[in-house]
């Protein structure tokens, strides 16, 4: 049996954009190892961790945690280099599926030697971290490191335009470079329900009928931008007192997110949930998605919203206008015009008809970003780095590896 490894800096990378691929792979017949930080410095995410550790386990999923950290600066990444090209050497791997910036790093460096044996690499760009706007740091130090170390890359996918022709027009060296719809979403999960059912939903959770209520899902960081709209919710309440804002996720800006809601005494108007296993269902009681992102790969958290059938009103930045096509199934506002957001949702609360015709428009959109699609692209993806010579002659892929080598 072929083995497979997924790796990723920190474990919710793998739970969060994973989990399809992995399904995908066993059922091809591979036997799949993960690689991943399953450690954090909080204990509620060290428990969702060791949870979801041992998930994959049951699985049947081999998993290996190595302390890689975010920062491509910290020494202990070098630590974990030397265990990961360790791993990499010994378990002689079909091929290995990276993530993330330093996940990409250091499972490319790590397995140079091992692709003069046949090891493919393939590496997921969940958003490069130059892009049309970035820091010029951004531009000298990732975009000189993604183009040296495409090189090294059987296969490069992108998951938006922008980021798909920066490879292109730039000429990076992998072999391949595609573009996939994202990591899929389940539209069985996320979907449309009646006013009833979600009246009922909303009791249920301690909402009322009345109360307007708009979802922000994503992680309370800098990146995500939640200050922009907790800032926007002091104009929305001026003509919409009953207006909610749902912040869902948690991240290392909840304090500071926590006191900004107190300084502007909004405590009952926006609400930090933090980290939900629920978010199909605070999606179907709510009025409108909202993402105040300053950098998006794909955001699924859109994706899930087009499922869902909810009107979008999100920043003008790459991944984000992937999604939103600005006026037939949301709108598109400059990345700090706290103004036009506000007036988007005074629009939208104003007009159910409106709401109702973004929402119908997503779902239109909605197909090839289906679990299914995007698995279908990832099926011919595998194939294609995996594949074996000469089919007619050589039935078995072991075989034809040692005849390669």
């Amino acid at each position: 049996m072929d083995k497979v490894l997924i790796l990723a800096s920190i474990a919710p990378m793998i739970e969060g954009f994973n989990i399809p691929n992995i399904d995908l792979l066993q059922k091809e017949g591979y036997e799949v190892h993960v690689l991943a930080n399953f450690k954090d410095e909080h204990s509620e995410a060290n428990e969702r961790n060791d949870h979801f550790r041992n998930q994959l386990e049951f699985r049947g999923v081999l998993v290996f945690d190595i302390p890689i950290n975010r920062n491509p600066f910290k020494m202990i990444n070098y630590t974990a280099y030397k265990e990961i090209k360790q791993i990499i050497d010994h378990e002689d791997y079909a091929f290995i599926h990276c993530h993330s910036p330093i996940g990409g790093v250091l499972s490319r460096l790590a397995a140079r030697e091992a692709r003069k044996r046949n090891t493919k690499v393939v590496y997921t760009a969940h958003g490069f971290h130059f892009f049309k706007g970035a820091p010029l740091k951004n531009w000298l130090m990732y975009y000189s490191v993604e183009k040296w170390l495409s090189r090294y890359t059987d296969c490069l996918i992108t998951i938006n335009e922008e980021d798909y022709h920066a490879a292109q027009n730039n000429h990076f060296k992998a072999k391949k470079i595609e573009q996939i719809y994202g990591v899929g979403i389940n539209k069985n999960k996320f979907k449309p329900i009646d006013t009833e059912l979600k009246n009922q939903r909303r009791s249920n959770i301690g909402y009322k009928e009345n109360d307007f209520l708009l979802i922000y899902v994503g992680e309370l960081s800098k990146r995500k931008n939640q200050h922009f709209a907790i800032d926007m919710m002091k104009k929305v309440i001026q003509t919409i007192p009953h207006a909610r804002l749902l912040l869902v996720g948690d991240g290392e800006l909840r304090e500071t997110y926590a006191q900004q809601i107190k300084d502007l005494r909004l405590e009952k108007n926006v609400f930090l949930l933090g980290y939900r296993k629920d978010v199909d269902q605070l999606m179907s009681v709510s009025d409108i998605v909202i993402s105040t992102s300053k950098q998006e790969g794909l955001p699924v958290n859109l994706m899930e919203a087009m499922g869902t059938g909810l009107p979008i009103i999100a920043t003008n930045c790459r991944g984000n206008r992937d999604l939103i096509q600005h006026g037939e199934n949301g709108y598109l506002v400059g990345l700090e015009d706290e103004e036009q957001l506000a007036s988007y949702v005074d629009i939208l609360y104003h007009s159910s008809s409106l709401r109702e015709a973004f929402g119908l428009k997503s779902l239109e959109y909605l197909d090839k970003y289906s679990v299914q699609s995007v698995m279908s692209q990832m099926t011919k993806i595998y194939q294609s780095v995996n594949y074996t010579p000469d089919p007619s002659l050589i039935t078995n892929k072991k075989a034809a590896k040692s005849l390669i080598k």
